[in-house]
């Protein structure tokens, strides 16, 4: 009976016991590099861009007569464009022209303000 006694008695499986990954030794800071400060000097206009240009006659109606650099027709553009409240108000990429810009943008009446730096050079000498 002591047998059949045993048998019947279930005996806890014992599980593998997990060990621990080893873990890599840990490696050395290294030390960080000095920078070298560069002793800071006034950066130098683009030739190209400060070049006074001479704005079309349409153009000039914009702008003014006046030759000047590319930089600064780029900027008077953008103040008529804002003193006209000319940006569209969905998409302020976008210049809605009036009579005056339409003549500069070659007859579009919506023109990005990528594309129109491109219509906008077609008109400077």
């Amino acid at each position: 009976m002591a047998k059949a006694k045993k048998s019947m008695v279930k005996k806890a499986a014992k599980k593998p016991v997990k060990q621990a990954a080893k873990k890599a030794p840990a490696k050395k800071a290294v030390p960080a590099k000095k920078k070298v400060v560069k002793a800071k000097t006034k950066r130098k206009p683009n030739a190209a861009f400060m070049k006074p240009m001479t704005p079309s006659s349409t153009l000039a109606a914009v702008v003014g007569t006046n030759p000047q650099p590319r930089t600064e027709i780029t900027k008077r553009i953008w103040d008529y464009i804002k003193k006209h409240k000319l940006q569209d108000s969905a998409n302020k990429r976008n210049i809605n022209a009036d009579e005056k810009l339409k003549a500069v943008f070659g007859g579009k009446k919506q023109v990005s303000m990528f594309e129109m730096t491109k219509l906008v050079s077609a008109h400077l000498r």
